[in-house]
């Protein structure tokens, strides 16, 4: 993908309050708007088939990585489908080329690309941004439990603040 490209992290799961679902598309159209390209997990699943909807309304590249034990459930409109052996691959793939990494309210899968891309941009090993969007406080939790690592001396402070968590589509907007 040339250019400046965003991996979005989200939900693969349709039964979900669709204001998630709103909210991704619009922080997707606010990210293609911006001249950044979209990676996703790329499949016709739930928040992920928003995002790669979105994407391609909007006629921005659209790459999605997807395992392939989930062959058949690419999304149709990608402009690029990537294949990986494994998840961990896929994680690693989703994020090769972007320049900001964005996690959308999501699951346990959600919260594992998180937790890895912010700790590889600790280590130095990510150097786009790193941005949850906490809708209505969806990521309190997770925030209250960085926060803590730093209280007790586990993260430092510096590596903290390399995640923002902007808590509507207008502040995300704003971090573009």
């Amino acid at each position: 993908m040339d250019g400046k490209a965003a991996v979005f992290f989200c939900s693969a799961v349709s039964e979900i309050d669709p204001k998630y679902n709103q909210a991704a598309r619009a922080c997707v159209r606010a990210a293609c708007l911006s001249g950044y390209g979209i990676v996703s997990g790329g499949t016709v699943k739930g928040c992920m088939k928003v995002v790669a909807d979105t994407a391609a309304a909007l006629g921005a590249p659209n790459r999605g990585v997807l395992p392939r034990f989930m062959r058949g459930l690419e999304h149709p409109s990608l402009t690029e489908t990537l294949w990986t052996d494994t998840m961990s691959q896929r994680k690693e793939l989703m994020r090769c080329g972007t320049c900001l990494a964005v996690a959308l309210p999501g699951g346990i899968g959600t919260l594992d690309e998180l937790s890895e891309t912010l700790c590889l941009a600790k280590m130095g090993l990510y150097r786009g941004r790193v941005v949850a969007l906490n809708l209505d406080g969806f990521y309190d939790a997770y925030r209250a439990q960085l926060d803590r690592f730093v209280q007790e001396g586990m993260l430092s402070g510096q590596a903290r603040a390399l995640i923002d968590f902007p808590e509507t589509v207008e502040a995300f907007e704003k971090l573009l």
